[in-house]
């Protein structure tokens, strides 16, 4: 089987793809691991346990009131605005990232200039996920 230039930068690149990958899962569950560790460490110190134990204590007192402020007009208010920002800021994210793909594939560049004068480069996030 003979490879291409590009064919064999192909097997390359998936073999660096593959490696990555496997040592992200295997960081990613010592990490695991490690949490889990501390975790039980902290559990076992009595100290510890009192503090956590009043602290959820006050933590469930805070939620309370919050739950009182967030009933108030204003506080709805505040919230439906939030909610409809971040709304629109998610629509927009998208309608930009279009806009950026169609604007790469029709000029060629990566780069765009700001009404103001400001270079700015565009840039894509991959990351690797299971099939379904």
């Amino acid at each position: 089987m003979t490879t291409t230039p590009s064919s064999a930068t192909l097997i390359n690149i998936e073999s660096l793809i593959n490696n990555s990958h496997t040592r992200l899962t295997t960081l990613q569950n010592e990490l695991r691991q490690q949490r889990d560790m501390l975790s039980s460490v902290l559990d076992n110190d009595s100290e510890y346990r009192q503090l956590a134990t009043d602290s959820e204590k006050v933590s469930k007192l805070k939620k309370i009131a919050q739950a009182k402020v967030y009933n108030t007009s204003e506080a709805k208010r505040l919230l439906d605005q939030i909610r409809d920002n971040q709304s629109q800021i998610r629509e927009l994210k998208v309608a930009l990232s279009d806009y950026l793909t169609q604007y790469i594939t029709q000029s060629g560049s990566r780069q765009i200039e700001a009404p103001t004068g400001e270079l700015f480069e565009i840039i894509y996030s991959a990351r690797l996920t299971k099939a379904k």
